[in-house]
């Protein structure tokens, strides 16, 4: 559906689950069917924050099994490029194709910050990896006796990124390592994101989704500001949700505006409401965006 999608020039949406901290997976499941009809592709975040939960391929694989298009997230920190190909190979065999590479977040970051970090790769060798194993060659550049793999490959870029030549190089690259479509970090500087489609991403052609964020509070805007590295949630944001006498409702219509924002400037919007998830089709649908089963 995603690839297809993109292959159309369709507006895309896509969203994001978290996997389960334990082995039950009924709440992922039953948060990820309530996007069914609305999304066209769902991510499977792998270690967010390097926070310890269910493998995302595993979590993948559960969605599949349940008629929805997983986005399996693949994170370079936790794996060398043996297991990371491993994963890949192993992927392609249980039909999840959709593969958003990533470098990873600081293990310091999570719940485990005495635990090592690999990155023996990171988020641009790893497409490039995907590439040659799409080719049917692995990292050692020796051929695959047992075929090669279909996998579309994603990448992450942050628009709102301080160094303008670091994020333009930082894009390209991944366009070259084989990146076919971007999902960013959460937006808030939608004239910075206009600028970044009309200057670097448009004369690449590949689609970007633009990050929305459901803030369900000041105080959850302030975790993430103190938390999500790389992420500033502007003061008149959060003022806003501290002055509602129903702060969540004011999310709902922040990222509401935020979805009909994106749709002015780039291709699609990749939708974040953690453990509100159920949410998403109410803001998609207060933005004017339609099902797409009714498209």
């Amino acid at each position: 559906m995603l690839k297809s999608a993109i292959k159309a020039g369709e507006f895309l949406v896509t969203a994001e689950v978290t996997p389960p901290k334990g082995g039950q997976v009924d709440h992922m499941v039953q948060q990820a069917l309530t996007l069914k009809g609305w999304v066209h592709g769902i991510n499977i975040t792998d270690g967010s924050r390097a926070v310890l939960r269910m493998s995302s391929l595993a979590s993948a694989v559960i969605l599949r099994q349940h008629g929805l298009e997983p986005i399996c997230q693949m994170a370079c920190r936790d794996r060398n490029r043996i297991a990371l190909q491993a994963d890949l190979m192993g992927a392609h065999a249980l039909g999840i194709r959709n593969i958003l590479a990533l470098t990873g977040d600081p293990v310091k970051a999570g719940d485990y910050p005495k635990a090592r970090s690999v990155f023996d790769l990171e988020s641009v060798r790893l497409l490039k990896t995907i590439t040659q194993l799409n080719a049917g060659i692995d990292a050692n550049d020796k051929p695959l006796p047992d075929g090669s793999t279909e996998i579309f490959a994603g990448a992450a870029v942050d628009p709102q990124l301080a160094s303008w030549s670091g994020l333009q190089k930082r894009f390209e690259r991944k366009v070259e390592a084989g990146a076919e479509f971007f999902q960013s970090q959460l937006i808030v500087d939608f004239d910075r994101l206009d600028k970044f489609m009309s200057q670097i991403a448009e004369p690449h052609g590949k689609p970007v989704l633009a990050g929305i964020f459901l803030l369900k509070s000041a105080k959850n805007a302030r975790f993430i500001n103190r938390c999500v590295p790389g992420v500033n949630i502007p003061d008149w944001i959060i003022e806003r949700l501290e002055r509602s006498k129903e702060p969540l409702q004011e999310g709902i219509a922040i990222a509401s505006e935020q979805v009909q924002q994106a749709r002015q400037i780039c291709q699609g919007v990749h939708m974040m409401a953690v453990k509100r998830e159920e949410l998403i089709p109410q803001i998609l649908d207060r933005a004017g965006v339609e099902p797409i089963a009714c498209t």
